[in-house]
C-alpha cells in the first residue's frame, strides 16, 4: 500500500460519538484496499493510560508530562484490523469499555496532546492510502483529503446503537445513561478550544438515522466513488 507520496489517496470521515464512523470506515477501507486509521482509538489509549496511572485526564500539564512514558504503537493484524499497544500491551478491547469514553474526550481536548499525535497520523496518510476517522480529520489532520464526509445520526439513534454494542460486549448500560453520556461527549467535543468537532466546509454530510448498516455503507461508497473515480 506504499508508493509515491503524491499518489496516496485519503478519505476523512468525521462526526460525533456513536455515529458509526469506525464500523463504516473499517468496512469501506477493506472494500477499497486502503489502510484504516481509527484516531479515536489513539485518544482512548491515552485515556486508558491516564486512568491506569491515576492521572486526572482533565489536567493538561499532568497528561503532557506523562506522554514521554506512553510508548503508544499502532499495529495491524493479518485481518487488517488496527490494534493499539500501550507499553507493549494490546489494549484494543480494553479501550472500548464505557469508562474510557469520557477519559478519551478529556485528553483529546488538550492542544498539546493533539499536537503530539498530529505527525503520527499524517505520516500514515503520506505512506498509505487511508480511510481515517475521528473528530477533526477533514478540518485539521488531513485538510487536503480527497474525500471528506461528515457522518452523523440523531442522539437517540446513536444511543440505541451504542446500547446494542455494549450488550454484545457484555458490558450493558441503560439507554438513559448512554444518551446522557453522548450528550456530554457531544458538548465537550464541539466546545473544546483545540480542534472542535465541526463539519469541514467541503465535507459531504451523511445522516444515517433510519439507515441500515448496508444502506449507510452504500451511501458512503457512492460519495467516495464520485470523488475518486476507479
Amino acid at each position: 500500500m506504499t508508493g509515491e507520496n503524491h499518489a496516496m489517496k485519503a478519505i476523512a470521515i468525521d462526526g460525533p460519538s456513536g455515529a458509526g464512523k469506525s464500523t463504516l470506515a473499517r468496512s469501506i477501507a477493506k472494500t477499497l484496499g486502503y489502510l484504516y486509521v481509527d484516531t479515536g482509538a489513539i485518544y482512548r489509549t491515552i485515556g486508558c493510560f491516564t486512568r491506569e496511572n491515576r492521572i486526572d485526564p482533565k489536567d493538561e500539564a499532568a497528561v503532557l508530562a506523562a506522554l514521554p512514558r506512553l510508548r503508544l504503537e499502532i499495529t495491524y493484524g493479518a485481518d487488517g484490523l488496527q490494534h493499539m499497544l500501550l507499553r507493549g500491551r494490546d489494549v484494543t478491547e480494553e479501550i472500548r469499555l464505557p469508562e474510557m469514553s469520557l477519559c478519551a474526550s478529556a485528553v483529546s481536548a488538550h492542544p498539546g496532546v493533539r499536537a503530539y499525535l498530529l505527525e503520527m497520523q499524517r505520516r500514515l496518510a503520506r505512506e498509505n492510502n487511508v480511510v481515517m476517522d475521528g473528530r477533526d480529520i477533514g478540518t485539521v489532520v488531513l485538510p487536503e483529503a480527497d474525500v471528506k464526509v461528515f457522518l452523523t445520526a440523531s442522539p437517540e439513534e446513536r444511543a440505541r446503537r451504542r446500547m446494542l454494542e455494549l450488550e454484545e460486549r457484555g458490558t450493558p448500560q441503560s439507554f438513559e445513561t448512554i444518551l446522557r453520556e453522548i450528550g456530554e461527549r457531544d458538548w465537550n467535543d464541539t466546545h473544546r478550544a483545540a480542534a472542535p468537532l465541526r463539519q469541514a466546509e467541503d465535507a459531504v454530510a451523511l445522516d444515517t438515522t433510519g439507515l441500515s448498516f448496508r444502506q449507510s455503507e452504500e451511501a458512503l461508497l457512492r460519495i467516495i466513488k464520485e470523488r475518486i473515480p476507479a
